[in-house]
């Protein structure tokens, strides 16, 4: 009896022991012609496993870039397609840059700092309002999400008015919208059926 652990290593998973054992044998086919029409059946049923990746574009060129890396690289077919070099498939991954900074209020993020910087930009006094009244809904929205806590108006113009260096002021009297409006209602929670009650 022969078990999978005395076989090959299988290199794509997803396609099972059987795709991987075809792939094997269309390497060991002689008559290139036969052994690219071994390969066009086993790119056919590789794509019916995935039906819903169809419509995908390039979706028939990932299947003959996988057929040549579950292979090896050791398959001579013609490919539609350039054939993938082994030592891209081989090669680290970039590292990618962290963008730092501080934050002065982390809960607030970075796109809140960029909509500020934005604002302070504007040079239509009524389009800057409505921008700042945009922004200051959502830092108490987001104040309210991190601190599950209840909010003045009052403290969320102060850190709009440091974060701003003084630039981004809210006009006398604008009131933001309600705590729950924000951040929704709370589901109340169902009464006890009297019928089941002892």
């Amino acid at each position: 009896m022969e078990y999978n652990t005395g076989r090959n290593k299988l290199i794509l998973p997803e396609y099972g022991r059987n795709v991987q054992m075809m792939i094997e044998h269309a390497i060991g086919i002689e008559d290139k012609a036969e052994r690219n029409r071994a390969a066009q059946e086993i790119i056919n049923i590789m794509g019916g496993m995935n039906p819903h990746l169809r419509d995908i574009n390039d979706f028939k060129h990932k299947l003959w870039d996988q057929i040549m890396l579950m292979s090896d690289f050791k398959i001579d077919i013609d490919s539609p397609y350039p054939i993938p070099v082994k030592e891209t498939f081989e090669e680290k991954p970039k590292p990618v840059p962290y963008i730092g900074g501080r934050f002065r209020y982390r809960y607030l993020g970075r796109i809140m700092q960029k909509l500020i910087s934005a604002a302070i930009e504007i040079e239509d006094e009524e389009e800057k309002a409505a921008l700042v009244k945009i922004i200051t809904n959502h830092m108490k929205k987001s104040y309210l999400l991190w601190n599950k806590d209840i909010v003045e108006d009052k403290l969320i113009f102060e850190k709009l008015k440091t974060l701003s260096d003084g630039k981004l002021e809210v006009e006398k009297n604008t009131r933001l919208s309600a705590s729950k409006d924000l951040i929704g209602r709370r589901k109340k929670r169902k009464k006890e059926n009297p019928k089941f009650r002892k």
